[in-house]
């Protein structure tokens, strides 16, 4: 098993990022653990908050408690993939959420995408994420 972390890229001849990555790489015989989307429900099944960031705050708390079951953390996130239904609201707090969770200095690569709804009735994030598992 490979002991080395992901390296994070911005390459030269690649669009200056802004909070994220644009290339990671990862070292071989790393293990790599994917989560199911998560959003803003709590274990109980309801709705954490009628607002996005509270929705946001228990999407990425549900990531942290997925992410600590398979034996890793958001220091070893790779990709963020992040759902909004209204980018141009709800982007700057996106970015303030997703800031107190992801290494600032080396941020993963990431994608976000603006949706019409979601599958249950009054959700405004998703959140899918990848990493390593380290050991």
């Amino acid at each position: 098993m490979a002991t080395d972390a992901p390296t994070f890229l911005n390459p030269d001849m690649m669009p200056a990022p802004n909070g994220y990555s644009q290339v990671v790489l990862i070292p071989a015989g790393a293990r790599l653990v994917q989560l199911a989307g998560q959003v803003g429900i709590r274990p109980d099944g309801s709705i954490a908050a009628p607002d996005f960031a509270g929705q946001a705050v228990q999407a990425f708390e549900n990531v942290k408690a997925g992410l600590a079951a398979a034996g890793s953390g958001f220091e070893h996130v790779i990709r963020l993939g992040m759902f909004v239904t209204d980018f141009a609201a709800q982007g700057p707090i996106l970015r303030e959420v997703r800031d107190r969770y992801v290494n600032v200095a080396a941020p993963p690569v990431s994608t976000t995408l603006q949706l019409s709804r979601f599958f249950r009735e009054g959700l405004l994030f998703e959140l899918d994420v990848l990493a390593v598992v380290p050991g």
